[in-house]
């Protein structure tokens, strides 16, 4: 899946995130990676960079995102 797909399905399944939080979620977990994370998912993690397997384990719900809920307090 392309980039702008992956974001437009997190962002269509996450209705209270939006781009901003999205990006620093992405950020996040693209740090954790980088430090040596192991990733969630099965793909060759050499062929892919760090910030779009981040944004594909969000996508796959993989990554839960703290933080964003409807729930209004």
């Amino acid at each position: 899946m392309k980039t702008n797909e992956l974001t437009a399905k997190i962002l269509t399944d996450n209705p209270s995130m939006d781009n901003y939080q999205l990006a620093i979620a992405v950020a996040t977990r693209c740090d954790e990676l980088e430090n040596g994370a192991p990733s969630k998912l099965s793909v060759n993690t050499q062929s892919v960079k760090s910030a779009d397997l981040a944004l594909m384990e969000i996508a796959e719900g993989l990554i839960q995102v703290k933080g964003f809920t409807d729930i209004e307090e």
